[in-house]
């Protein structure tokens, strides 16, 4: 039995599994409407990508690392790279829904399929409900420049609210240290219905979104198309305008020192940045709905991660040039540079733009979530409902609409702070397991129309990776001796777990390099990413691992059993 947990899904079931459907006739009568070209797909990317990242984490990653942390988008970019690589083959040689899902299956087997398609349930609900609240807090400040009130209680979470008010209480009359933002929360709190720490707060327009962004996605994938194509033009028009306005007002002096905290400083920003990077891999569930799923998926996620990159790095090169990274800590960055050089107007322009574009990457992550829940359901480890089809709008109805129901009602009492980091960890988990995947991938015969196809170019690792390490390993032995050092405090010592995974997997993979010729970029892919994990902490690790090992419990109360390999012995 055991040995059935890693039963893998050959490339060509899961080809034969979508031509000819397998569930229930209602869901297959009619597929998935087949619609998007390389535009729509490139469009989507940059959709998923330029949303909070470049309008509100990139001010609080741009504080820790000063200027270089243009330089910390660029060390992201390049890992998304080799991860979007990955995935571009796999696109490429299985173009189904599912993402990394689909190509787990195919590549490690099911109990490892089943680990990564929970791991991106929590990484897009997780992704919305942060998308979600970040957009409440624009909507929120565009409305009170034009003098439009909400009660405080009613656009935030009840955690904050009540953190605000125990910190504002503690501060007694000396309110000199307490921000405008914490002032505001504990209003919320303090005005808020209820009696003792029973109080009515909720985040009402994180729900009215979300619940208005499921609708979108629910009637189709045209409109999805067409409301995603308007709302990228429109943003990136505004992001170029800002590049190129605010650069008449860089100081080069704010650019001097470059890296004012050093390394470790610039990698405290990683969570921030790589969340700015979240959403190009989304695109990949919508193989089924794409004219040419195996040219045009490749071709729509490479190109939307260099667009997104090039943007990135002038954002942050303006931001910095403009104000010192040391003012940086703010909500609404680009807003708040510009207030700070006298252009007032051009703030409102920005976050306008901001709350159009954290909705766009709210509808690409919240079109992504169903089509991850329908393979799985197709698979039988979920149940059938999620893989219905709309007789009348070709959308997964069931699953969006429980996607809607997932993501609103924890919006409306969750905290920014504790999704970010956890969206992260999960995404780089996927990556892992995908450029890893890569390597698993059978080899396929030659013929014309496998010529066709993306195939990452191979380059052998057998020296070069051995050599990378032990240069790496040299540079920073002091660093890595120092993990090795105990003081007796469990406490500062439990958040150097996760270097010793990463050292352990990069002897193995130096090893298996040499020995195995394995090639490169999938190596790199899985090595950087897996370094980017270790940088997120011990806490985020623990609730990460509890998360897995809920959907574990799962799988193997349901999922196994109610398996389509499993029933039907079909491998």
């Amino acid at each position: 039995m055991a040995g059935n947990f890693f039963r893998k899904k050959s490339i060509d079931l899961i080809m034969r599994d979508r031509q000819a459907g397998f569930s229930d006739a209602e869901a297959h009568e009619h597929g998935l409407r087949r619609v998007l070209t390389v535009k729509d797909l490139t469009l989507m990317g940059i959709a998923a990508v330029i949303g909070a990242g470049i309008f509100s984490t990139i001010g609080n990653a741009s504080f820790n690392g000063g200027p270089g942390v243009s330089i910390l988008f660029v060390i992201t970019a390049i890992t998304c790279g080799f991860s979007a690589l990955c995935y571009a083959e796999f696109a490429s040689r299985i173009p189904v829904a599912g993402s990394a899902y689909t190509y787990a299956y195919a590549s490690f087997g099911e109990l490892v399929a089943w680990i990564i398609g929970w791991d991106l349930l929590m990484e897009y609900a997780i992704g919305n409900i942060a998308v979600a609240i970040s957009w409440s807090e624009y909507f929120t400040n565009l409305l009170e420049g034009f003098n439009i009130h909400i009660p405080a209680y009613l656009t935030m979470d009840y955690l904050s609210a009540a953190k605000a008010h125990t910190q504002v209480t503690a501060a007694g009359t000396d309110l000199s240290t307490i921000t405008e933002k914490v002032k505001y929360a504990a209003q919320a709190w303090n005005t808020a219905p209820g009696s003792g720490n029973f109080k009515f707060i909720a985040d009402l327009p994180a729900l009215g979104i979300v619940f208005l962004i499921t609708y979108l996605v629910y009637i189709g994938i045209r409109e999805t198309k067409k409301a995603t194509n308007a709302m990228v033009i429109l943003k990136v028009g505004v992001v170029i305008g800002v590049i190129l306005l605010g650069f008449f007002y860089v100081t080069p002096a704010n650019w001097d020192p470059f890296l004012p905290n050093g390394f470790e400083g610039m990698m405290k920003g990683v969570s921030g940045v790589f969340f700015a990077y979240i959403g190009f891999d989304a695109i990949s569930t919508t193989a089924e709905e794409c004219k040419d799923p195996q040219r045009d998926l490749p071709k729509g996620m490479i190109y939307s991660l260099i667009i997104c990159t090039v943007l990135y790095i002038l954002v942050a090169l303006v931001l910095t040039g403009m104000v010192n990274y040391k003012y940086l800590q703010v909500e609404d960055p680009l807003a708040y540079v510009f207030k700070s050089v006298g252009l007032e107007k051009i703030s409102y322009v920005i976050s306008i733009s901001a709350v159009i574009a954290t909705a766009s990457v709210l509808l690409i992550f919240q079109m992504g979530q169903p089509r991850i829940w329908m393979s799985m359901s197709r698979d039988g480890l979920l149940p059938k409902k999620f893989s219905s089809i709309h007789p009348k709008y070709k959308t997964p109805w069931f699953a969006t609409l429980v996607t809607g129901c997932v993501v609103a009602i924890p919006a409306l009492f969750m905290n920014l702070t504790e999704v970010t980091d956890l969206t992260s960890i999960g995404t780089l988990f996927a990556f892992v397991l995908v450029c890893g995947g890569v390597l698993l991938l059978p080899e396929e015969p030659v013929t014309d129309e496998n010529r066709k196809r993306f195939r990452i170019p191979y380059v052998n690792s057998r020296y070069i990776v051995p050599l990378l390490v032990i240069v790496l390993f040299v540079i920073f032995r002091q660093e890595i001796l120092g993990l090795f050092t105990y003081n007796g405090d469990w406490h500062v010592y439990k958040d150097k777990l996760p270097y010793f995974l990463f050292l352990i997997a990069a002897i193995v993979m130096s090893v298996l390099s040499f020995t195995k010729n394995l090639s490169l970029i999938p190596v790199l892919g899985l090595l950087s990413c897996l370094y980017l994990m270790t940088e997120l902490g011990y806490t985020n690790w623990l609730r990460f691992l509890i998360w897995l090992a809920l959907g574990l419990i799962i799988y193997f109360t349901y999922g196994y059993h109610k398996s389509r390999l499993n029933v039907k012995n079909a491998v």
